[in-house]
């Protein structure tokens, strides 16, 4: 199961998140979470079992 361990702002942001997870070697994809006006949201998902691991790697790599 896929679990969101980030929301960002815009598609290049999460576009940005997901390649630097990917370079550290996590499977992650990009979902349309929400859109408002000129707001978009994405959520970037990881398998659940690694949720946490990437949580940490997102504040070690200060995303977070």
């Amino acid at each position: 199961m896929w679990t969101a361990v980030y929301v960002a702002e815009g598609y290049d942001k999460a576009k940005e998140v997901q390649n630097k997870l990917q370079q550290e070697g996590f499977l992650v994809k990009v979902k349309l979470f929400s859109k408002e006006a000129d707001i978009n949201l994405y959520e970037i998902l990881a398998p659940e079992f690694e949720a946490q691991e990437v949580q940490s790697v997102l504040i070690d790599l200060g995303v977070i």
